[in-house]
């Protein structure tokens, strides 16, 4: 891959991030944050805005790491570089790629680059660092999740039947 192309998937694959992301407003809105009035409809709301906020949830939790890193700067750049191989090679590609000649598997593709990650975490002795940031983000994203109300995304859902139901005769 030419220098050009690749510049020109780097991009293409930001520009698929960023428009999946919400706005920050939108997801940081202090309005829209009510206690749940059930433990179903605390399900309910994670289920939503996981799947409506999934891009800013991860930008969450990447910041978090980022932050557990900040007093071992050899392992932040270890992330940083273990994070573009995940980028590269497993979310912004088209394509197969090809090894020897041999097709590598999206399962194999993933048991490598989790094994290589799980390495490099060794190595620099932050595994225990990046694991604490890890369980402080779950937490950080179910809290907002569960706390963050529903009702302003009515209108931004889709029904899951689509119109079949208003084809129906009984409706």
């Amino acid at each position: 891959m030419s220098t050009a192309e690749f510049a020109v998937t780097f991009k293409e694959a930001g520009r698929s991030v960023i428009a999946t992301r919400r706005p920050w407003r939108e997801f940081l809105d202090p309005s829209a944050l009510s206690l749940p009035s059930s433990l179903s409809d605390a399900t309910t709301r994670i289920s939503h805005n996981l799947t409506r906020f999934l891009s800013n949830y991860c930008l969450v939790v990447l910041l978090l790491i980022f932050l557990g890193l900040i007093y071992h700067p050899f392992s932040m750049i270890v992330f940083l570089l273990v994070f573009v191989a995940w980028f590269f090679l497993y979310f912004s590609r088209d394509d197969p790629i090809r090894v020897f000649g041999f097709e590598l598997d999206d399962l194999v593709l993933i048991i490598i680059l989790g094994l290589s990650t799980g390495l490099a975490l060794a190595l620099t002795g932050v595994f225990v660092n990046v694991l604490i940031s890890l369980a402080i983000g779950a937490v950080v994203v179910c809290l907002h999740a569960a706390l963050r109300s529903t009702e302003d995304l009515v209108g931004d859902m889709q029904d899951p039947f689509g119109d079949a139901l208003l084809e129906s005769p009984r409706g």
